[in-house]
């Protein structure tokens, strides 16, 4: 098993028993990431083009099935305790189809990043007055956040104590001044303020915001220590945050007409509210650079043979987030979710399949499991993985009928089932064989 030190946090290896955690510290780090400005972000801009009834709508076709995906792939982190970079190795994709996909996980992490980071310096800049400009601002914020994820899992839990709860507050707050000079039945019936949003787009893009989340699930339950703490800290997070915030933050934009989130957080909680609301944005961007730092070490592992340290890829990813931030990456924030909304979802379909129904690698995991060790075998790349995740993101990029995140994710497992049960004879065949021969 890798060896464990100072922000390494088992980047390359399984967690050992004796390093998991109860199932309230995993819920505080999961509430933390949903429970931040980046459900506000989304919530108003749903908000701004949506009805309330619209809005629940989309935010419910975008989750249910999500949370299906969330759970298993969930289970399969808490049993194996990998992340979900080393994961996908013998989930479908093979050793060099895993840093393909670590890849996506991290530029869909970095481009989260990125964007709330925007948001958190434009507040502090607008706390100063302009003081700073937003570009120093992004800088000095993004390498914050990056100095926190440097030291590790444990931060995480310490940020997310500090940053839940306030945020929760500052809700609260805004919440009741809302209330408190409009009518809650006037608020829900009340017309969209803004250009009027699809249904389709809108479950896409509640689902490009809660995809990355959901198949990074194992990089925050490989801490679990049973599948009752996986059920618990993904369900009730995702009631929290995803529902519960989301349609906060819709009822906000239509009180204010804006779906500027600093504007929201400033007209209804005051400049301490708001200032809180921005600073718990800190918590889910540690968790962004957190598996964009797992995914590098994984590529590079993959790769090239080189094992390096999360820490010292922690630094280098997070300056690249920053750049994005200072970039204008908020500009493109709708774009972005609809595109991550379809280039995901076809990995959990791919992962779901393979470890839960065809269980190709199953014994292999079950036999290194109970040496704390990695398989010894692996293969290199699985065509047919790639194949059907490659459908499943033309299908949803293409196929305007229904909701594109759904289908991408159904197409990939579909397509990546058939074709194994088709093509995956020799696939599997070589895959034993290796497995065979280094047991002997």
């Amino acid at each position: 098993m890798a060896g464990h030190s100072m922000a390494d946090d088992y980047s390359l290896g399984r967690v050992p028993a004796e390093a998991r955690v109860s199932m309230w510290e995993i819920l505080v780090i999961r509430i933390g990431s949903f429970t931040s400005l980046s459900q506000f972000i989304l919530g108003a801009f749903l908000g701004y083009g949506m009805s309330f009834w619209d809005a629940a709508l989309a935010s419910l076709l975008g989750l249910i099935l999500l949370e299906v995906i969330t759970l298993f792939i969930g289970f399969a982190g808490a049993r194996e305790g990998l992340s979900t970079s080393l994961l996908t190795r013998w989930t479908g994709f093979g050793k060099y189809g895993s840093s393909m996909i670590s890849f996506v996980i991290v530029v869909g992490t970095l481009g989260w990043f990125g964007v709330q980071n925007s948001v958190f310096a434009k507040g502090l800049n607008d706390a100063l007055n302009g003081a700073l400009g937003f570009p120093l601002a992004a800088t000095l914020t993004g390498l914050f956040v990056t100095a926190i994820v440097i030291f590790g899992f444990k931060w995480l839990g310490i940020t997310a104590k500090i940053a839940v709860p306030g945020f929760l507050l500052a809700v609260a707050y805004g919440i009741y001044h809302v209330f408190e000079s409009q009518s809650l039945t006037d608020l829900i019936a009340s017309a969209p303020p803004g250009p009027p949003m699809t249904l389709g787009m809108g479950a896409t893009m509640v689902a490009g915001s809660f995809m990355i989340g959901a198949i990074l699930t194992p990089d925050m339950t490989r801490y679990c220590r049973n599948n009752k703490d996986v059920v618990w800290s993904t369900l009730i997070s995702i009631i929290v945050g995803e529902i519960i915030i989301n349609l906060i933050a819709v009822l906000m934009a239509h009180a204010v007409k804006s779906s500027d989130v600093v504007t929201i957080a400033l007209q209804t909680s005051g400049v301490l509210g708001a200032a809180t609301v921005i600073f718990a944005t800190v918590k889910i961007n540690d968790i962004n650079l957190y598996s964009a730092s797992l995914g590098i070490t994984n590529i590079i592992d993959s790769l090239f043979g080189k094992k390096v340290n999360r820490g010292v890829i922690t630094l280098i990813v997070g300056v690249l987030g920053t750049i994005l931030s200072v970039l204008g990456i908020l500009d493109q924030f709708v774009n972005f979710l609809v595109f991550i909304g379809i280039w995901v979802p076809p990995i959990g379909g791919v992962m779901v399949i393979d470890y839960f129904v065809l269980k190709r690698s199953r014994n292999m995991l079950d036999e290194s499991r109970k040496n704390g060790e990695l398989p010894a075998v692996c293969e290199s790349i699985n065509p047919v993985a790639l194949v059907a995740w490659a459908l499943g993101f033309a299908t949803g990029y293409i196929v305007e009928w229904g909701i594109p995140s759904i289908n991408s994710l159904l197409i990939s497992a579909i397509v990546y089932y058939v074709g194994m049960k088709l093509f995956g004879a020799s696939l599997d065949q070589k895959l034993k064989q290796a497995y065979m021969d280094q047991a002997s």
